[in-house]
């Protein structure tokens, strides 16, 4: 039996970056290969699929309830965009297969029972759960008794609700969870991200935390990963002028690799609490401030602040003992630019 290997999800782990196809296929399992391949070559650790049909989501209505208001969407009715955007369901194993390939890990968003029904005879290895379903009680429980890890974003939810949904999980056989922090708004602004929050939601729950974002750009995915994110969701497309549904908020390939290299960037530069001196550092330590004799002085004459002062670089004595110095006498005569040291002074 296919599974994540939870281990590698958590603190002091290398962030795990998953690719977010959704409705970027554009209906082309030709395009949704390309990208997986665009995906692993940018550096993703997995990518997500979403398991769905219009009618297994929503129903056929175009009353004020089922359409779209205030979003990319407007006006459309839940089940027209859900029948653009759904990925067809026989794809589910050439794609994983293609990804696991390719070094990455495939999951899917089911929502339904069905679908769940469906992606457990295909073996997925993890289950992820949208914002849109947190509350869908008994869906959670269906894909807990899977026993298989969970990934949950927490868009729209508050303290309680995210409690009763990992409740839920715990208590129908969810073992290794992960929670992501999400704005559901798309895009969502940088502004609304309250990325603090990902590490509440760790210690609240005592497990691992990340982002599901859906802002423009990676400042807040890798501003995310300097405060714990331990996962990052990016929405992935080949080119946002191909369009589609969520093409718009999603990243392109160069852009996902550059918020790749930034995000391992930030993890090497997070480093430990350290006060050594860095091999770098050791090289600049030469040039740090010291005592230098700044005029040419003769055997006898007081030290002071005119022949004596704290400069770059740092072979003098240490610039605390300035005032100690002041008013003694030179054992001999000093050039200036003569390092000052003990032997020097009477």
């Amino acid at each position: 039996m296919s599974r994540l290997d939870f281990s590698k999800i958590g603190p002091n782990r290398p962030t795990y970056v998953i690719a977010e196809m959704s409705a970027n296929h554009n209906k082309s399992l030709e395009r949704a290969e390309q990208l997986i391949r665009a995906a692993a070559e940018a550096g993703a650790d997995a990518v997500k699929l979403q398991t769905y049909t219009a009618d297994t989501i929503t129903i056929p209505c175009a009353n004020e309830y089922f359409t779209v208001q205030g979003t990319l969407w407007e006006g459309r009715t839940l089940h027209d965009l859900y029948q653009e955007a759904f990925t067809p369901w026989e794809w589910t194993p050439r794609l994983k297969a293609l990804a696991n390939g390719l070094g990455m890990d495939c999951f899917s968003t089911p929502f339904d029972d069905t679908a769940v029904d469906f992606l457990e005879a295909h073996d997925m290895p993890c289950y992820k759960v949208a914002s849109f379903e947190n509350v869908d009680i008994p869906l959670l429980k269906k894909i807990a008794a899977t026993g298989k890890p969970v990934i949950m974003s927490t868009g729209m939810a508050s303290l309680a609700e995210i409690d009763e949904a990992v409740r839920t999980l715990r208590e129908n056989g969810c073992r290794e969870l992960a929670l992501l922090k999400c704005t559901s708004a798309y895009p969502a602004p940088p502004e609304e991200a309250n990325l603090r929050t990902i590490a509440h939601l760790s210690q609240t729950f005592g497990c691992p935390a990340g982002l599901s974002d859906h802002t423009m750009g990676s400042a807040v995915a890798v501003a995310a990963v300097s405060l714990g994110a331990c996962i990052v969701e990016k929405h992935f497309t080949l080119s946002r002028a191909d369009g589609g549904p969520d093409g718009a908020f999603s990243m392109e390939p160069d852009e996902f690799g550059q918020m790749v290299r930034d995000i391992r960037t930030a993890e090497s530069a997070l480093g430990e609490i350290s006060y050594a001196l860095t091999e770098k550092q050791k090289e600049s330590v030469a040039f740090r401030r010291s005592l230098f004799v700044v005029r040419d002085m003769k055997q006898g004459e007081l030290f002071t602040r005119e022949n004596v002062r704290s400069i770059r670089p740092g072979h003098g004595l240490h610039t605390r003992y300035l005032e100690e110095v002041t008013g003694r006498r030179a054992t001999r005569d000093i050039a200036m630019g003569t390092p000052l040291n003990w032997n020097l002074i009477g």
